[in-house]
């Protein structure tokens, strides 16, 4: 059993915190209604793509040898084909590619200069797809949505983590996650209307991903970029002004100050991939990497984007399993603004470990029903009993690791290595996505229910890696994180105990030390 603080998370003395002037501002909410569209573009691609797939013009038209025709053919097999599969995936490599791209690009451009990057690659991927008269189009098509979710995932956390007041970081860097399951529900719903649309339903529903795209473009060349970005980049009255303008306030001198000096210290930083893999970076390098890899081994991807295949392989009709999946996509929205309500009242780690139970339950449960559903088919309850616990289990994903698989990593970083931390999260989620889209339809083939008892073990790990390795950032300035992980942690603070400061030894250090400043009067705020 860990220490105390390995259930409950490290305190933070808020003592400089209290300094801090401002609230969260009609400008903010905006900025951030705006900005999280950014979710939109990676939204509807999974909400999309099992439809699409569905739609009675498409597989004949580009993948010809799906099985599934016979009266006798296993229904988990029947959309078993490598080519549909790859149609499905290569957008995550593309996408992972473009995470570490946009890890420079939000360096040296701004965080709103990559989302318009994604923004304009996704329209013109678009296109591509809509048009698509061959495979190869198709799959070129993917690819270039793939860059332009992988800028937009890889910026728009950053964005929103970087405008939002401290007191209210997780619920603004949500809609984010909100916005994604917005997107989902959106194709979902355009999907069930299209499949009656015949023979080009399935090009209207690849349109309409334009709509996002463009929200996404038109709100990054009208936002202004982070105070954080600005001040990196040299335009430090820029910042200033961004900053008063976001926190409503003039008297922004102290998180302005904080800023300042982090940024003193990721100038010291020349390579920020090279010094990530130090020592003294190996808590924030393992929670980026572990928390968006297990996000995906929950299995809640393959549910998003085969959800229509899911529910045939369970007995359901080609309509009746589209519109379980709108019901389960309409689930995901409205969980996911539990989430936004109590992420900054009940903490990270407690949405964490109670949404890692509620989906590890429901897993084992589906698993046990498909079983039997796969020995005596033609059970209607059951089949409905099955959809009901994909609903559950999707609310859990929803109002935890889903948000949070984005949020913890997008604040856990300090600023010298807070984009190549969140490019490499961005990657690890991608090439986990990808790994996901290519095998999880031969897997329900080979596996069955089995895949659920899969997907559950991976949950329970996750779950203890939450407990014993994730501190708590509730209520923690963005700017100050560092303290908690490298200083106050039962486990982190051992493993980085002695660890040199970056670059070579410079004097300065990683997260300045508070006690050393000049007393503030406290009185006066």
């Amino acid at each position: 059993m860990a220490p105390a603080g390995a259930a409950v998370g490290p305190a933070f003395e808020p003592g400089r915190v209290a300094l801090y002037e401002g609230k969260t501002t009609p400008a903010v909410i905006l900025i951030a209604i705006v900005a999280a569209s950014g979710g939109l573009l990676f939204g509807f691609d999974n909400g999309v793509t099992g439809g699409v797939i569905a739609h009675p013009d498409f597989g004949p038209k580009f993948f010809p040898g799906m099985e599934g025709t016979g009266a006798d053919s296993d229904p988990f097999c029947k959309f078993n084909d490598h080519l549909l599969q790859l149609f499905t995936s290569s957008l995550f490599l593309a996408a992972a590619v473009a995470a570490m791209i946009g890890s420079w690009t939000c360096n040296r451009f701004g965080r709103k200069m990559t989302m318009l990057a994604g923004g304009t690659c996704f329209l013109i991927g678009t296109a591509l797809v809509t048009g698509a008269v061959a495979t190869g189009m198709l799959v070129v098509g993917r690819i270039v949505l793939g860059f332009g979710v992988g800028f937009a995932c890889q910026a728009t956390p950053l964005y929103l983590s970087e405008m939002a007041p401290y007191q209210a970081r997780g619920a603004l860097n949500l809609c984010f996650q909100l916005a994604v399951t917005i997107g989902i529900l959106g194709a979902q719903c355009i999907n069930y209307g299209t499949q009656y649309l015949r023979p080009y339903g399935w090009r209207v529903s690849l349109a309409c991903g334009a709509v996002p795209a463009l929200l996404l473009s038109i709100g990054a060349i009208a936002l202004p970029d982070t105070p954080n970005s600005l001040v990196l980049r040299g335009h430090k009255e820029a910042g200033r002004r961004v900053l008063q303008r976001i926190r409503g306030t003039q008297h922004v001198d102290v998180e302005f100050e904080d800023i300042c000096e982090a940024v003193q210290t990721a100038s010291l930083v020349k390579n920020p991939y090279r010094t990530i893999v130090r020592r003294r970076y190996w808590p924030q390098l393992v929670i980026t990497v572990l928390i968006p890899a297990f996000q995906q081994l929950t299995g809640i991807n393959a549910i998003m984007f085969y959800a229509p295949q899911l529910f045939q392989a369970t007995g359901a009709s080609s309509n009746a399993s589209l519109l379980a999946s709108v019901v389960t996509g309409a689930v995901n929205v409205v969980s996911t603004l539990v989430a936004i309500v109590v992420v900054d009242r009940a903490g990270r780690r407690f949405l964490f470990l109670q949404g890692g139970a509620q989906m590890l339950a429901c897993e084992v449960a589906v698993g046990i029903l498909i079983h039997y559903n796969f020995m005596s088919p033609g059970n209607t309850a059951m089949s409905s009993a099955i959809v009901a616990l994909i609903c559950i289990y999707v609310a859990g994903f929803a109002w935890s690791w889903g948000p949070l698989g984005w949020l913890v990593p997008s604040e856990i970083q300090p600023l010298e290595t807070r984009a190549a931390g969140m490019g490499i999260a961005t990657l690890t989620n991608f090439l986990f996505t990808f790994l996901i889209g290519q095998v999880f339809l031969t897997g329900l083939c080979d596996l069955k229910y089995g895949i659920f008892f899969l997907f559950a073990g991976f949950v329970l790990l996750m779950s203890l890696f939450v407990f014993f390795c994730v501190p708590e950032t509730k209520g923690v300035p963005i700017e100050e994180l560092n303290e908690v992980i490298m200083q106050k942690h039962w486990l982190w603070s051992h493993v980085v105990k002695g660890a040199p400061r970056p670059e070579n030894g410079s004097a300065a250090t990683v997260a300045p030390t508070k006690a050393a400043r000049p007393p503030k009067d406290t009185a006066a705020v």
